[in-house]
């Protein structure tokens, strides 16, 4: 992992300058159709699994409930996976419109994870306009159940860190797009065939059907030679409902997890044979801290 230290640091001050000379581009005009934000260009912070380009605003609390039946495929002696549940419970808080962190805890595996978005720079319409969401994204997950009894079980064993650059677009009102390249550092792996280092592609979408509902879906493609064949690419479709305060997230996945590095590289669901979890995620904002009215 401390190959990637010194680029990320050497990389921080050209992101600085990069987030500069873009935000100098989009000054608002004194003459023709002013700069304005683009917003809700998904419904939250998730399209599904993915990390989408919204934040959590600036003193704002998101908790998060995400659960998940088994395999449509286990049969009717665990009733079609409703007897069985895995479940992660979290939140998320914005220490502005543009930072965030999360932390949460999933019993798949008995997981601790925690993340942080940036929001370098947000879509806009009118003069000087700018067609893109440009995030990034960061984790970093802890597995603290021991799936390896035979090996020595040292700490940083089960570390696994996720980077993620999120671009996306809101191209009409009722269409959305991103796309997500990932980078998923696994300090232990089931063998050593399989690379330490996983080059995952996501895209997501959203289709806004009503007011408050709307219909999503998401594919993350994984290049070839990575992880062992047992596991394949992750597939969700499903429909977001807001209710006031909440947000209702209603899915199909094959994936299991609901984390970065158990959708993207530990999915073991097969669409095709039935592998696939009903489930849902649950959003609920709080206001921690007003934010200040600029004058």
């Amino acid at each position: 992992m401390k190959k990637y230290i010194l680029p990320f640091l050497l990389s921080l001050p050209l992101a600085l300058l990069a987030q500069n000379d873009l935000l100098s581009l989009l000054e608002d005009s004194t003459s023709g159709n002013p700069r304005e934000k683009v917003y809700a260009t998904f419904k939250t912070t998730r399209v599904i699994n993915l990390p989408s380009v919204e934040n959590v605003a600036g003193g704002v609390l998101d908790f998060k409930i995400n659960h998940r039946f088994g395999f449509l495929n286990s049969g009717i002696k665990e009733l079609f996976g409703l007897d069985q549940a895995t479940i992660r419970i979290g939140g998320e808080y914005g220490f502005s419109n543009n930072f965030m962190i999360g932390l949460g805890r999933s019993s798949f595996e008995k997981t601790l994870d925690g993340y942080f978005k940036w929001k370098i720079v947000g879509q806009s319409s009118g003069k000087g306009s700018f067609p893109f969401t440009i995030s990034l994204f960061g984790s970093t997950a802890w597995k603290t159940l021991n799936t390896t009894p035979d090996r020595t079980n040292y700490f940083s064993n089960n570390l696994v860190y996720t980077s993620q650059l999120i671009i996306g677009s809101k191209i009409s009102s009722r269409f959305s797009l991103q796309v997500s390249p990932t980078l998923i550092h696994r300090n232990l792996t089931l063998n050593n065939q399989e690379k330490n280092d996983v080059l995952a592609i996501g895209a997501g979408g959203r289709i806004k059907l009503t007011k408050r509902m709307s219909l999503n879906g998401e594919y993350i493609y994984l290049l070839p030679d990575q992880i062992s064949s047992i596991y394949k690419p992750s597939l969700s479709v499903g429909f977001d409902i807001e209710t006031g305060g909440h947000v209702f997230q209603l899915h199909a996945t094959n994936s299991t997890a609901m984390i970065e590095k158990g959708y993207i590289a530990e999915t073991v669901g097969d669409w095709a044979d039935g592998g696939i979890h009903f489930g849902f995620n649950i959003s609920r904002v709080f206001t921690i801290r007003k934010q200040k009215m600029k004058k």
